[in-house]
């Protein structure tokens, strides 16, 4: 029983921990822009809405082709 206190405890303090984060308005967890490409798989869904990173990129191969 002593096991799974310590358990919920240290679950619950990191949900807090990251409410507070959101709370003090700092971003809140996100995927990462380059998730697949950094194992060299390319998106397959084709995202309507490319992130930052993602369209700076593709601009810069529309440009040099």
């Amino acid at each position: 029983m002593s096991m799974f206190l310590v358990t919920f405890f240290v679950m619950a303090l990191a949900i807090v921990g990251m409410a507070i984060g959101v709370i003090a308005g700092r971003k809140p967890i996100a995927g990462s822009c380059g998730g697949m490409n950094k194992m060299g798989i390319e998106c397959q869904a084709g995202c309507d809405k490319p992130c930052p990173k993602r369209l700076a990129r593709l601009q810069a191969q529309e440009q040099n082709n």
